[in-house]
């Protein structure tokens, strides 16, 4: 077939590009490329991408459609200045899930103005959420923060999601100070209710700003469909959920879990669209993002490369050793010496199958951690009106998922019947967590697709679903 649409995704290290054919509403996936990153011109590492792909007998039409994500200028420092301490938290967590930006700090009301001043002065942020009052609640604290920001003269870009009726002056006072800032309806208009997304798509033009002045992407998306290049975890999470809600016209597949396993972060995403058909009541009195369709946590300590000895430091090296899969008689020192060597080389990849053995075991480990900090869990005690409760379910209930479906190097590269066993392993004693309590259904994106899908489901949200339902029933039949 003639490939006539290209996804990119233009990383740090390397630049990946698929290609398709979209005839008849259906897309067909005819081959992926890669090539490293040129800094200096981020076209010529998409053609090499691209000349990669031709090389497999792939024609690319010469008036295919192109798009991309990316990831290389890294996510943007967001600092979150809100009124009630958990409620910003939660909201900002919320906001920046998928628009490309790295929540560095939460500050409420409860803190001092001074220790606040000091955290942006620390920090020194791309980018301020200015949260904080519902819809004709609290003003005082907000323009209070629009005041510090001010005398600061920060160079972050503002995103005024706060209470509507202080935005006015707070726009007045940004604009007298020479602050840049960007207003976006109330994240938080009533105490029982999100609206995150205009929030979210502020930060995203803020983003594409960045990665386009750091690593020179004019000319490259001149090239491009759409000009709108969307954060690499950003895609990757629209497509996990399209695929768990589905669409006007096709189905999803119900609640899923995602794991995406880096080399700086484990990431992980639950879409459980059960959870929009909740009444008010049943969410709570204040929103909390336990409750939200789609949900991430991102453990940033805990990743197979750059922050590799960040595992053995979270579970202990003995519990590494534990977990590997064959015995080589490693030594919990040879644990840390390896995890050392890993983060000063960090484009090392296994040598034998005792350092692949010791990836799995990394990779184990750090999904353990990163499962149980997501999922909620019963609560040993819980004091109420009637006495004290055991075994409260307490936090984001993951037992009625199904499909786990997993993204990262260590999926595409490595055996497959080995990671699916790691990951099943990661669920094999739930204890105390909320996790599924049978084996789930493990699935991988081997061909490293799921960004592209997550691109063109904005574009093709029919058509990009039904080929995610396909490439999980496909796998669901080999397994």
């Amino acid at each position: 077939m003639l490939a006539n649409i290209i996804v990119f995704d233009v990383g740090s290290t390397y630049t990946k590009a698929c290609a398709f054919s979209l005839t008849d509403g259906e897309f067909h996936f005819l081959g992926r490329g890669q090539s490293p990153t040129t800094l200096e011109d981020i076209s010529a590492g998409a053609s090499r991408a691209e000349a990669a792909i031709r090389a497999q007998g792939v024609e690319i039409l010469p008036d295919a459609a192109r798009y991309s994500s990316c990831s290389a200028a890294g996510g943007l420092r967001m600092v979150a200045l809100g009124y009630m301490p958990r409620v910003t938290a939660k909201a900002a967590k919320e906001v920046a899930m998928t628009a490309g930006a790295r929540v560095m700090q939460v500050v409420s009301a409860d803190e001092p103005l001074e220790f606040r001043r000091q955290v942006l002065l620390e920090i020194n942020p791309d980018i301020i959420l200015l949260s904080g009052g519902t819809d004709g609640g609290d003003e005082a604290c907000v323009l209070e923060n629009v005041d510090m920001i001010c005398a600061l003269k920060s160079r972050a870009t503002v995103i005024v999601a706060c209470n509507k009726y202080a935005q006015r002056e707070c726009a007045r006072r940004f604009k007298e100070a020479g602050v840049d800032f960007v207003r976006v309806p109330n994240i938080m208009p009533t105490i029982h209710e999100l609206n995150v997304k205009p929030a979210r798509e502020a930060i995203h033009e803020q983003f594409i700003k960045q990665i386009t002045k750091a690593v020179g992407l004019p000319q490259f998306r001149d090239q491009l469909t759409d000009r709108t290049v969307v954060p690499t975890p950003g895609a990757v999470l629209l497509a996990s959920e399209l695929l768990a809600k589905g669409t006007y016209e096709e189905d999803g597949i119900g609640s899923l879990i995602l794991i995406d396993l880096g080399g700086a972060t484990t990431d992980i995403h639950s879409a459980l669209p059960e959870l929009e058909d909740l009444t008010i009541e049943e969410r709570g009195l204040v929103i909390n993002n336990e409750k939200q369709f789609s949900y991430r946590t991102v453990e940033g300590n805990l990743g197979l490369r750059v922050s590799a000895t960040g595992i053995p430091e979270a579970v202990g090296p003995k519990a590494v050793v534990r977990a590997m899969d064959e015995d080589f008689d490693v030594t919990p020192q040879e644990v840390l010496d390896y995890t050392e060597m890993l983060e000063e080389h960090t484009d090392h990849v296994p040598q034998n199958e005792k350092e692949a053995c010791l990836d799995r075991a990394l990779a184990q480990c750090a999904i353990q951690v990163a499962l149980r900090r997501h999922a909620g869990s019963y609560l040993a005690e819980t004091d109420t009106v009637m006495g004290v409760l055991a075994g409260t379910a307490v936090g984001r209930d993951l037992r009625g998922v199904r499909r786990v479906l997993c993204v990262g190097g260590i999926f595409v590269h490595m055996d497959e019947k080995k990671t699916r066993a790691m990951v099943a392993r990661c669920f094999a004693d739930p204890g105390i967590s909320l996790l599924p309590p049978e084996d789930p259904e493990i699935l991988l994106d081997k061909d490293y697709l799921l960004y592209a899908m997550g691109v063109l489901g904005r574009h093709y949200p029919d058509e990009a679903l039904r080929f995610l339902k396909g490439y999980v029933a496909r796998q669901e039949r080999e397994q």
